[in-house]
């Protein structure tokens, strides 16, 4: 039940002490505020890290380099080159992988045109599968689908740079650009999304099935690497480390010629990025809880010392016939209040100053930093510390206050 006059009373003694209470409120405070403040930051640097990784986090991507070991009476520093042979012999000994993708691009000096106009683009052979690997924002048409593959369809999807450069304003779907001279149907286009160097990369990017290709641009049966999703439940490293097994009999390479096949496991990668971050907040916790600790054994002391001061005060009380648990919960709710009103000032401000930063920063790009944020659950968390934190500052004093003796108290000078 709400009493008024034991709430007035709290806030008459507040203000009868200013200085004190404010200083002693400082600590919570302070500490409240550093928690908000680090783990902000924190999860700004979380954001601005997981940018990086715009692609799928459980990926894992091969490519071929020099052997670096004779075998099988073949020498060493062969160059290997992937094949088509290599995506039936994946598809068939790693059941493993949800998503295998081979994929190229045509390398050399070459111009991409639209009528009169022209310019340099990327041009990438993938399958439909594309999207596992890394999500695509279209924004009209389709993208390459089996039939395109499986009849080596002169279809392209592009860019919005692309389409911007050779078409303006005019609807780029239905219509045919020229890729060294051979003309492909534009079926999809594309918003590039990501951190701005990369979205800048792929928006000049232009999309064609792998087997057109292969058969257009004389790259017949080549493959220039591989990317994997592996089905759920399964460690990416299970696909990387088969994948590599499999190619390397493809390719008699020697089983310990680790030079042979680069790769990159994102799922690895990710998860050490994680564990850092993990490691930060925790660090954050431990450095604000111990700030935070001191300013709650400050409130403690203070609130024995209002103790010692209303000690004739708690006397008549009782004589009148307060009962302890009365004498507790007005001390216990002072302490709260101190406690509540310095924390939740220190999250606020917390909150506010990484706001602003937000606010400063967005739409830019500053490295490794984006977004930066106090989360609902770290606000949750931190009004629950207060509270409880609170209630134990006053406990003892509480109970102290409670013991008190009204004849010895009354007799008190």
């Amino acid at each position: 039940m709400f009493d008024l006059d034991k709430w007035q009373e709290i806030l008459g003694t507040v203000r009868r002490h200013k200085l004190r209470t404010g200083l002693t409120a400082f600590g919570v405070y302070w500490g409240i505020f550093m928690l908000a403040v680090l783990l902000g930051a924190g999860k700004g640097f979380r954001n601005g890290v997981e940018q990086e990784f715009d692609v799928a986090k459980n990926a894992v991507f091969i490519w071929s380099q020099r052997t670096s070991e004779p075998y099988a009476g073949l020498k060493v520093g062969r160059f290997i080159r992937f094949t088509n042979d290599d995506v039936t012999a994946l598809t068939r000994e790693v059941p493993e992988a949800a998503v295998i993708l081979p994929r190229s691009s045509l390398d050399g000096t070459f111009t991409v045109q639209y009528g009169t106009k022209s310019s340099s683009f990327s041009v990438n052979g993938e399958y439909p599968g594309f999207p596992a690997i890394k999500a695509l924002n279209l924004t009209g048409g389709r993208f390459i689908n089996a039939p395109d593959i499986r009849e080596r369809r002169k279809v392209a999807v592009i860019g919005d740079r692309v389409a911007e450069v050779l078409f303006g304003s005019q609807e780029p779907l239905g219509q045919q650009i020229r890729i060294k001279g051979i003309y492909f149907l534009v079926v999809g286009r594309f918003k590039a999304e990501g951190k701005p160097e990369n979205a800048q990369e792929e928006a000049q990017t232009i999309i064609i099935p792998l087997t057109s290709l292969q058969n257009t641009f004389n790259q017949a049966n080549r493959v220039g690497y591989f990317a994997f999703i592996p089905k759920p439940g399964i460690p990416a490293a299970v696909v990387e480390t088969k994948a590599k097994q499999v190619l390397a009999r493809q390719h008699k390479v020697a089983p310990t010629d680790e030079r042979a096949f680069g790769s990159a496991n994102v799922e690895e990668e990710y998860a050490r990025v994680q564990g850092l971050f993990t490691g930060i907040s925790g660090f954050s916790w431990l450095v604000s809880v111990g700030t935070i600790l001191a300013g709650i054994i400050g409130v403690s002391n203070i609130m024995l010392i209002v103790v010692k001061e209303r000690t004739k005060e708690i006397g008549i009380r009782k004589a009148l016939g307060a009962t302890p648990w009365s004498i507790v919960s007005l001390i216990v709710q002072e302490s709260i209040v101190i406690t509540a009103v310095a924390g939740m000032l220190g999250l606020l401000m917390g909150t506010a100053l990484m706001a602003g930063i937000n606010s400063m920063i967005a739409g830019q790009n500053v490295g490794f930093f984006a977004n930066p944020q106090v989360d609902v659950g770290v606000a949750v968390a931190a009004v629950s510390l207060l509270v409880v934190s609170g209630a134990l500052a006053g406990l003892v004093p509480a109970l102290k206050a409670a013991q008190v003796q009204p004849v010895v108290a009354l007799k008190d000078e």
